[in-house]
């Protein structure tokens, strides 16, 4: 199983990424000393290239025995090169030692920001819609701008990368399926993805075929949580009518209120159009959401010029 890993990734002659051997990874963590964070495939160690550049070291759990995850991340975001997706730099893979070598992200994951944690600044609205934009830019880039369509299927704020400038990049690519630009419909055996964040159509077959459109959802999800820095579901909210809280929203929107929020006009202007554009992304039928460059159009266009979508529905039976 190990060799067929290696032979696969040998035969990977267009992965612009560097192979490093399982003392070479020992060496530039320090033997594992500084560890950034824990997913559920690996877990994160800081770690330092020969060169000079800080790294961030992903070795994979031993639980991961089958490779699937391993070589989807390699083979997928090892071809690719946008500013807003992490940076693959190399690869280790030693009999069961397995780790993926990234570039470094000073400011580590988005989810920090949004839902604030202690001692973390907070960004200001335009920082976090030029984020968003950022974000959609590199969705786009990955359903449209390479040779194959690159469906990312865990778009969530964990899986946002923040550089020293704050310029987000779209990481992990574990659940990550690579697919012909031709093919509109494409087939999964089982949901994957993050609850809260997984579009409808992996678990509702009735609604319409999983295509790029389950990213687009997520997205909107996402965009969601940034306008309004808060969890989209919350148990203990006072009024029921906000616990599923996109509907809420766009009730909010379509009766003329404003979403509370001390801001200037302009920080106003950023919250509505993150809105709008997300109420878009997060409709209950994949037929009915913008695709990723739409997305971008919109919002980088005039809110003025954008139309309310029809209202968000929580399950297919409301459709």
């Amino acid at each position: 199983m190990y060799q067929s890993i290696e032979d696969f990734l040998q035969i990977q002659t267009n992965l612009f990424t560097i192979k490093y051997s399982y003392s070479e990874i020992r060496k530039m963590t320090n033997k594992f000393k500084e560890k950034l964070g824990e997913g559920a495939y690996g877990t994160v160690f800081k770690g330092k290239l020969r060169s000079g550049p800080f790294v961030a070291v992903k070795v994979m759990h031993k639980s991961m025995t089958s490779g699937q995850e391993f070589i989807g991340e390699v083979s997928t975001i090892g071809r690719i090169h946008h500013v807003n997706v992490a940076q693959l730099i190399g690869f280790c893979v030693e009999g069961s030692k397995r780790a993926l070598v990234y570039e470094f992200m000073f400011n580590g994951s988005l989810d920090k920001y949004i839902f604030l944690q202690q001692g973390t600044v907070s960004l200001t609205y335009k920082q976090m819609f030029d984020i968003s934009l950022g974000v959609a830019r590199g969705i786009d880039y990955l359903h449209q701008g390479c040779d194959m369509q690159i469906l990312h299927f865990d778009i969530k704020p964990h899986n946002i990368l923040l550089d020293e400038n704050f310029n987000p990049k779209l990481s992990d690519f574990g659940l990550a399926k690579l697919y012909s630009a031709d093919d509109s419909i494409v087939s999964i055996t089982a949901a994957r993805g993050t609850v809260g964040y997984m579009a409808p159509e992996l678990f509702y077959k009735n609604i319409g075929g999983v295509s790029y459109k389950a990213d687009v959802y997520s997205y909107g999800m996402l965009l969601m949580e940034m306008a309004v820095r808060r969890k989209n579901t919350s148990p203990f909210e006072d009024h029921l009518s906000q616990i599923y809280f996109p509907t809420w929203v766009y009730d909010q929107f379509n009766d003329g209120n404003d979403i509370e929020m001390h801001a200037s006009e302009e920080d106003r202007r950023f919250v509505k159009k993150m809105m709008i554009v997300a109420l878009w992304c997060i409709q209950m039928k994949p037929a009915d959401r913008p695709a990723m460059n739409k997305v971008v159009e919109m919002l980088e266009g005039d809110v003025e010029l954008l139309q309310m979508p029809p209202r968000p529905f929580i399950a297919p039976r409301d459709v």
